[in-house]
């Protein structure tokens, strides 16, 4: 057995919003359960419900802006910016901005959209 993974063909997650997620490392992509590792392009205007995730969640930005708003704060990240969100804190990530953005987000443990807690609504 290696003790490495080359990644050279991420999977693709089906999305309804337009964004693009090609997840390197995560659960659906190679069985890890420890982290996920993904590259995503959110198109302007997208949004997502606040959550509360059972994760810990690093963003980093590669092109363009992205808004987080978290304790009661609105946060916008922009290139080469970073944000480590803690499990349990109650978060929204959009971009409500003119161009799309670009980014890496990695979860600890690896993502599962069970434990992302996401709210109803899209305020």
């Amino acid at each position: 057995m290696k003790n490495y993974i080359v990644q050279r063909n991420p999977l693709v997650i089906p999305t309804n919003d337009n964004k693009t997620i090609k997840e390197h490392f995560g659960i659906p992509s190679t069985n890890t359960i420890e982290f996920s590792f993904a590259h995503m392009i959110a198109p302007a205007g997208w949004s997502e419900p606040f959550q509360t995730p059972d994760f810990d969640e690093i963003t980093f930005i590669i092109k363009g802006k992205k808004l987080i708003e978290v304790e009661n704060e609105k946060i916008i990240l922009e290139e080469n910016e970073s944000i480590l969100i803690k499990r349990g804190t109650r978060v929204r990530y959009s971009n409500p901005f003119d161009e799309d953005v670009e980014y890496i987000s990695v979860c600890i443990p690896a993502f599962l959209v069970e434990k992302a807690n996401r709210e109803n609504e899209v305020v």
